[in-house]
This record gives C-alpha cells, structure tokens and sequence, in this order.
C-alpha cells in the first residue's frame, strides 16, 4: 500500500501539532507505524488520501454503530445547520434527547448533556463528592475514564500502550484521593472499603472494560459492587462510555441486570459528533447547578448538531432493536474465524467477545483483569497488525483496544478478515519458529 501523501500530511503535522495528532492513539506508534489520514468513508470502509479503502474496525472508537455517514441519520444535517450551529440558550431537541436518555436508562431520572466522556466523568465524579460529602473514589487498574487528572491513575489505552500508568501533570496531592482495585476481584474493593471506611464517595467502573482490550465484568463481581455501594453509601458509576446503546439499547445495565446511581454516556450519543452526557436518580442530580450546589457548565454542552444526529440515532436503535442480535452474530462468527485459524496454526492466543466488541490477545490462558493483559506481547502484535493492514483490514492500532464491529460489516467482509487474520497469523507463526 502507498501512503506518501499521509506521511506528508504528518511530517507538515509535526510541525504544529503535539506528534502530528490530536489523540496519542492516531499515531499508530504502538504498532510502529506513521499514522494514515482518513479522506472519507461510507458504511463499514474507510479511504484514506492515498487512496486505499479499508474494511474498518475501529470506526471513530465506537460510536458508528451503524457504519459510517448511515443515510438515515446524516439525512436533514444540512437543515440544522442552516438554522444556526450554536446558541447558548436552550433548544427543543435537548429536551427530546434527555428524555430518550431517561427512557432507555431505567436506572436514572435526568440527565445533564456535555462535550465528551471525559467530561462526563469528570462531573460524574464531582457530583458523586457533593452528594456524599466524601472525597474518596475508587477505580480500577486497566479503567480508562478520560484524561481528567484524578483518574489517570492507572489507566488503560493509551497509557498503558505507552508505559504511562500514571500521566505527567497531575500533581500528587490530586491522585491522593484515588483508590485503585483490581478489575473483576470484589476482595480487592472489600479490602479498600475496610481501610477507608466512611470515606469512598464513589466507585466508577467500566462494566465491560473496553480500554484494555475488550474484557467482560462478571455479573458476580458487579453485583457485588452495587450491593457493597448501597450498604456502604458510596455512589455507584457506570462508566458506558463504550457500552451505552453499544452493548444493548439500555446499555451494560440492561445486559447485565445491574443497576448504578450514575451513568456516563459518549460516543453513540451523537452518533459520530463530539457529546457526552452524565445522568442519575433525581436526589443526586440536583446536587447539580443550577438547582444544586456543585457547579458545572459548558457552552456547547446539548448542541444542535450532536442533539440532531444522536436523537436520530438512537431512534433508529429504538425501533430495530433486533440489530443487537444481528451485531452479536457478526461478532461471534468473527471470533469463531479467529479462534478455528489460531487452531490449525497451532496458537494458542486468547479472543474475547462481548456483544459487538472483540479482542485477539496475544497471550495464552484468560484474559479477566489488567495483570493478564500485561501478558500480551505487543512485538508479535504488530507484526500482526502489519499484515492485517497490507490487507486492507483497519484495527485499532494498539493491543490495548477493541474491535468495534457496526450493521455494515457485511459477511463478505467478515469472512475478508477472517482469511486475512489467517495469513497475519501465519506470519506471527513464522517469527516464532525462528526466535
């Protein structure tokens, strides 16, 4: 493949922007690579502009649950923007969203609109200290939960990828109050609840990790978590960033029958445009400015453009929930590709599958927590990446991602990336014979 006009692109990026890209995860540093720039896409292909046409998993990290520039959302864009792009007072369609929100989520009353998960966590958190008037929290080792320097504790994606558990910048007395458990280990936050009793406000969690890899929460270890947070007072936030109308239209509450105080919500909700959005039971989100006390604003929070698309979008979900089904079948014939290729070539890696998300692990055994993922070797990673690329088939560009599969993955393409798969596998295979 040729991609001389992106690495002209990245060398004039360099130049004014940190590494050439505004996410650490666009450089493709982690499988040594110049990154690619994206010209279009359509459905579940991605151009990039040199040309070359990929069949796409990473698709915007989640929130194209149905392929990119779907017609039936991008349709009347055009219109909205005609009729102004920002306001700064309320509009109509917030009103319209929050309520879808509150309908799908039975496990919240209302719901304030932001800019980004970041965001959202970020407030989350906030409200969660007002409430119980508790400086405390708790996260998990492997839990990516925006860069906010409370909770670049150690986290997964990027810092991990990069050796960074922990981030420059955040000084020491911020992180203090951070507590960090193991993932899928109820002991560990038994333990940390008993050292700082009365003091945890609140405990954030990804329900299904999506920022190491793609690991399942067991549905005994959340459970776990809502009854230890409800006898102890502590605030319970489910991060579903990833997995809110991903995972199931009401998101990894509904899929594992567990229900938070809070919620966070990115990606799918504006369908591809930047939003976020916090909700929870009435009592704690009045804690909220400007009929609380704990204060938190933003211009473009609810604006008109993300409001459109993600109101659309999750219409769409609403009525046709069946493409869950649809989704989860794509996702289990790709993992059973993977997993009947890593058999005939003798390897013994590790593929998880949740819903629409999957992972190949390039280590042996269960992959459950942060430790097993650190098992992984990145080295025959991107040597697999490589190949899968030459190929045509777009990953996230780092072991520690998912892949993001949409209602336009056809079975051609699916079966395209599982013969590719095969032939990248071979070459891991032959790299190991040697060594």
């Amino acid at each position: 493949m040729n991609h001389s006009k992106s690495s002209i692109l990245y060398e004039e990026a360099v130049k004014y922007i940190p590494g050439g890209v505004n996410s650490p995860v666009r450089a493709f540093k982690a499988v040594g690579l110049e990154p690619i720039f994206a010209d279009y896409a359509e459905g579940s292909r991605l151009t990039d502009v040199d040309g070359n046409t990929y069949i796409d998993y990473i698709c915007s990290w989640g929130p194209l649950l149905l392929g990119h520039s779907p017609k039936a959302i991008v349709e009347g864009i055009e219109e909205v923007v005609a009729k102004g792009t920002s306001y700064g007072v309320a509009t109509a369609i917030e009103v319209e969203m929050a309520k879808l929100l509150v309908e799908a989520y039975s496990a919240i009353d209302k719901v304030r609109m932001v800019n980004s998960g970041t965001e959202a966590t970020m407030s989350a958190l906030r409200v969660a200290r007002g409430y119980t008037g508790r400086n405390k929290i708790l996260k998990f080792e492997g839990c990516y939960h925006g860069h906010s320097d409370a909770l670049l504790v150690q986290s997964g994606s990027g810092t991990l990828t990069y050796g960074v558990p922990t981030s420059p910048g955040v000084p020491e007395d911020v992180v203090k109050h951070t507590l960090v458990a193991r993932y899928n280990d109820l002991a560990s936050v038994h333990a940390l609840f008993e050292a700082n009793k009365g003091e945890i406000a609140a405990v954030i969690v990804e329900p299904i990790a999506g920022n190491m890899g793609v690991i399942e929460g067991k549905k005994a270890f959340l459970q776990g978590l809502r009854e230890l947070c409800s006898k102890e007072g502590t605030v319970l936030i489910f991060d579903e960033v990833i997995t809110g109308f991903r995972i199931a239209y009401g998101g990894a509450s509904e899929y594992f029958g567990v229900a938070p105080d809070m919620v966070c919500f990115g990606k799918i909700i504006g369908a591809g445009l930047p939003v976020g959005a916090y909700g929870g039971k009435s009592e704690i989100m009045d804690m909220v400015s400007p009929i609380g006390t704990v204060y938190q604003a933003g211009t473009l929070s609810g604006n008109p453009l993300a409001m459109y698309m993600g109101k659309k979008n999750l219409e769409l979900l609403k009525t046709n929930q069946e493409v869950y089904k649809v989704l989860a079948t794509k996702a289990t014939k790709l993992t059973e590709g993977f997993k009947a290729n890593l058999e005939k070539l003798g390897l013994e890696f590790t593929v998880n599958c949740v819903g629409s998300l999957v992972c190949l692990f390039f280590a042996n055994g269960r992959i459950e927590n942060y430790d097993d993922v650190k098992r992984c070797d990145t080295e025959l990673f991107t040597i697999y990446y490589k190949k899968m690329m030459e190929k045509g088939i777009l990953l996230p560009p780092a072991q520690f991602e998912g892949m993001f599969l949409s209602a336009a993955h056809s079975d051609e393409d699916i079966e395209a990336t599982i013969k590719a798969n095969y032939e990248a596998l071979e070459m891991v295979k032959i790299y190991l014979e040697r060594i």
